[in-house]
């Protein structure tokens, strides 16, 4: 990002350009078409062999959202009494506890944010398409208000903000610890990562369900960021 702006720039103008490039791919994706492409590879018309699976429903999802809520209890308990990376155990700076509990209200705003629009959503989920055995037609989730005939509410996928709620973290400790802000992104890519595919091999979701809800979180944390910024300045 430094190579595109000059390393002064304001951080959320660095993370808006990083938003915009990264919904430009997104929208580069849903025309592609592939979606229902990587679907078949794991659904037929008999359905999706992975969808009860120990693997994918148990552990990537019943166990993802319970590793989900454990560390959101963690952040709660961290913005009460402060724990992770305290600051008088550290010579080096750490985020004020206001600062921690202005990110887990963003973390939660994620949380919000996505089940609220899946409830809106006509969209349903890939198990629900003819060629996998139910009774929907394909109906792109682009088409807004459109009813595909299925159960709906299955876009974006709810799931995956198991992990990519989380971004706040990584905006919350960037400026003090650097290191641990690295640490949060990168967890948070690969746990959101590994989610979407439990999903996906599962036929509950397609994978622009987990990217559209990774840049709606990420997109959610940048506008805290910049609201952030411009009142510190005021």
């Amino acid at each position: 990002m430094n190579a595109i702006l000059p390393a002064a720039a304001p951080a959320w103008r660095r993370d808006l350009l990083l938003s915009l490039i990264a919904l430009a791919l997104l929208a580069a994706w849903e025309w592609s078409g592939l979606d229902l492409s990587i679907s078949r590879l794991y659904g037929d018309a008999s359905g999706f062999r992975w969808r009860e699976a120990w693997l994918t429903a148990g552990l990537g999802h019943q166990g993802g959202r319970t590793l989900a809520w454990l560390i959101f209890i963690g952040l709660i308990i961290d913005a009460i009494r402060p724990w992770i990376a305290r600051p008088d155990r550290s010579p080096l700076p750490s985020p004020a506890r206001s600062e921690r509990r202005f990110w887990l209200l963003v973390t939660l705003a994620c949380l919000i944010a996505i089940p609220a629009l899946k409830q809106v959503s006509q969209t349903s989920c890939p198990w629900d398409l003819q060629e996998f055995g139910g009774s929907a037609p394909y109906v792109p989730h682009w088409l807004l208000g459109v009813k595909d005939g299925g159960g709906g509410h299955c876009f974006p996928s709810g799931h995956a903000i198991a992990a990519f709620a989380f971004f706040s973290q990584f905006f919350l400790w960037r400026q003090d610890r650097p290191a641990i802000a690295r640490l949060w992104l990168a967890g948070v890519l690969v746990f959101g990562t590994l989610f979407g595919w439990a999903q996906l091999a599962r036929g509950a979701h397609y994978v622009s369900h987990t990217m559209w809800s990774a840049w709606i979180c990420w997109a959610i944390c940048v506008a805290a960021a910049a609201w952030r910024a411009r009142r510190s300045q005021a």
